[in-house]
C-alpha cells in the first residue's frame, strides 16, 4: 500500500506538469506510472492493518483527484492538436486562397 501511495503521490505530481516542451516525457512516465499501478492492484489483498486501511482511505479522495487530472490533461491535448490543425487548415487558406471557391466556370489563374 506505501509503494502504491507514492506511485500516486509521484503520478499527481506529473499531471500537474503543464509545459509543452516535456510534454511527450510526462506522457511516457504517466504510462510507466500507470503501468506500475496496474501490476500492484493484484497484489492489494484483505485483511489490511489499521495503517493500511488509513491509507486506503487517503488514496480513494487521491484517485478522484488523479482521475480529473488526467482527465485534464487529455483535454489539453485534444485542444492543443484541435488548435494545430486549424492553423494548418488557415494557413492553406492563405497560401491558395482560391481552392476552396466554387468553380462556375469562370476561369482563375492557378499558377503563382
Amino acid at each position: 500500500m506505501k509503494v502504491w501511495h507514492e506511485v500516486t503521490e509521484t503520478l499527481l505530481k506529473l499531471t500537474q506538469n503543464t509545459n509543452e516542451s516535456e510534454r511527450d516525457e510526462t506522457i511516457a512516465s504517466i504510462e510507466k506510472c500507470l503501468g506500475v499501478r496496474e501490476k500492484m492492484q493484484s497484489q492489494i489483498t484483505a485483511p489490511f492493518t489499521a495503517e493500511e486501511e488509513v491509507l486506503g482511505k487517503e488514496l480513494l479522495t487521491l484517485e478522484s483527484s488523479i482521475k480529473e487530472k488526467l482527465t485534464l490533461f487529455t483535454k489539453q491535448i485534444q485542444l492543443d492538436i484541435f488548435e494545430t490543425k486549424s492553423k494548418k487548415s488557415n494557413m492553406k487558406s492563405y497560401v491558395t486562397p482560391y481552392s476552396n471557391v466554387m468553380r462556375d466556370g469562370t476561369f482563375y489563374d492557378t499558377k503563382q
